[in-house]
């Protein structure tokens, strides 16, 4: 019999599981390997290595370590450097906001210093790059907290104004999105789940699920899309930063990377409709082919809608660019949607409740990483090269390369 507890889980979630020996997985090429990283310590250590080529053209450049959380050596960190004559602008790229998630952006963030950092002027930007929001969801391959708290549905503006059970879709649907005793048969459980799912499309509807799944939840704390009943360190901690470049800098350009939503294999720009443009315009301006806009009606909580928010109550002569850029991997329509459903509950269900037989843990732990991080080599060029396409269009569309 297996158990969930954080040492065991954490072995079956360790990069030397047996995944790695599956039919099909093909080893990286060194280049890949240098983006791509297998553990939240060696995303760390090539994230700090960072700082000396940003010190030869930032000679003001430093690097901040944040502990967060109650585990030893789980640390937020950051490179940040005003403009060297005058603070226009600043460029910022945040990671690891949803955990596993943080690989793929901390790849991104690599690619940019290889191929993007000279073009970038610093006497009139700045930069500010963090890795790993929420480091323990990175380091042990979840994309929650600690807490269970999905940290992009925890950044509320006013949080007395949302209601604990706001999200009555979940909620009429609980029993689907809880953990609920040991899995003794993965078949059995699948089965079950896809029962439960039929039957709440029919009493809730398509759109109510979609909208239990986006919403977040605040009541059930060992439920998925979990936003929590208090404030995260690591949300405290990124409001801050977000109002340091408010007050100092006249123009802020966020890039926030994300791995799963979207059609597969490529990117996605998700943006708050605070941003004031229609998605025709965003298109028209960034020409790209995938862009989601969202508002605070579907979805509570989002960290670029509560940037959004503070700029225009608090700064509102600060111009503000925020968006999560995600790549797609299990791809879009309801088959898509089930199959996301299917495995961040048999996910969470394994983390509190383990699994008595060692294959259904290796194949939900397996399709997890299929979600969030795969092993697929064309998924892992196409990161790049869709990183490549949305950081290009980003910062010529505002400016930043030369």
């Amino acid at each position: 019999m297996v158990t969930a507890k954080h040492t065991m889980f954490n072995k079956f979630c360790s990069w030397n599981h047996p995944y790695k020996k599956m039919k099909g997985a093909i080893q990286m090429t060194i280049d890949k390997q240098d983006y791509f990283k297998t553990t939240y310590e060696q995303s760390r250590e090539v994230f700090r290595g960072h700082l000396d080529p940003i010190k030869k053209k930032w000679p003001n450049a430093v690097i901040s370590t944040k502990p967060i959380g109650n585990e030893a050596d789980n640390t937020i960190d950051m490179i940040y450097a005003e403009a060297l004559t005058e603070n226009k602008q600043v460029l910022f790229f945040t990671i690891g906001e949803h955990g596993i998630e943080g690989f793929a952006g901390a790849a991104c963030t690599h690619l940019f210093i290889n191929e993007y950092l000279d073009r970038i002027d610093p006497h009139t930007t700045g930069i500010c790059l963090i890795h790993a929001l929420n480091p323990w969801g990175m380091r042990n391959y979840r994309r929650v907290t600690e807490n269970n708290v999905d940290l992009n549905r925890n950044y509320l503006y006013d949080p007395n104004s949302v209601p604990k059970d706001i999200n009555d879709h979940y909620s009429k649907e609980s029993e689907m999105f809880l953990p609920n005793g040991k899995i003794a048969d993965l078949t059995q459980e699948k089965r079950k789940l896809y029962t439960q799912l039929s039957k709440a499309l029919v009493t809730t509807g398509y759109s109510g699920i979609k909208k239990a799944k986006g919403m977040g939840q605040f009541e059930f704390e060992r439920g998925v899309y979990y936003g929590g009943k208090q404030e995260e360190p690591n949300t405290a901690y990124l409001k801050e930063i977000q109002k340091k470049l408010l007050s100092t800098f006249a123009r802020v350009v966020h890039m926030d990377w994300h791995t799963a939503l979207g059609p597969a294999n490529e990117i996605t720009m998700v943006i708050s409709d605070l941003d004031g443009r229609s998605e025709e315009q965003l298109k028209d301006t960034y020409q790209l082919k995938n862009i989601l806009p969202f508002s605070a009606d579907k979805v509570k909580g989002d960290s670029t809608h509560h940037f959004h928010r503070v700029r225009k109550e608090e700064y509102p002569d600060t111009k503000l660019f925020s968006a999560l850029f995600e790549f797609g991997t299990f791809g879009t329509g309801k088959k898509a949607e089930f199959r996301e459903f299917q495995t961040i509950i048999l996910e969470n269900h394994l983390y509190f409740e383990g699994a008595k037989k060692q294959e259904d843990i290796d194949w939900i732990m397996n399709e997890f990483k299929e979600m969030f991080y795969p092993d697929d080599p064309e998924w892992r060029d196409s990161v790049i090269k869709e990183a490549r396409l949305g950081i290009e269009a980003v910062l010529t569309a505002e400016d930043m390369l030369h």
